[in-house]
């Protein structure tokens, strides 16, 4: 038995407006995130944190430079996943009007034993 190969690529995926917002609203934390982690471990308020004072066991790698440049990659982390997320919100927006997901009779193909 041998697997059928699809004559066509994939019918691209259209979403439903609560679809749509939920993306929107994933891709707007994640970017506000990604810039808060990018940009805050480099300023002077890094140091007067709150965080930093609750532990002080740990105050050597808070302000470390490794921890802070760790953190900063995290957010250009999100950063890029957030616009990955807007490049496939995009291209889901475009191509064939919604269909029921079920091939036309005459694509069909049954495979025999």
């Amino acid at each position: 038995m041998r697997p059928v190969e699809p004559d066509q690529a994939p019918i691209p995926v259209r979403h439903t407006w609560y679809h749509k917002l939920g993306i929107f609203l994933f891709i707007i934390v994640c970017f506000e995130v990604g810039a808060f982690l990018t940009v805050f471990p480099w300023t002077p308020q890094w140091d007067s944190n709150w965080v930093a004072n609750l532990f002080p066991f740990l105050r050597d790698l808070w302000t470390s430079s490794y921890f802070r440049g760790a953190l900063s990659g995290l957010g250009l982390l999100n950063i890029y996943i957030s616009l990955g997320e807007v490049t496939r919100l995009r291209k889901s927006g475009r191509g064939r009007p919604p269909t029921s997901g079920v091939p036309p009779a005459d694509k069909l193909r049954v495979s025999t034993l």
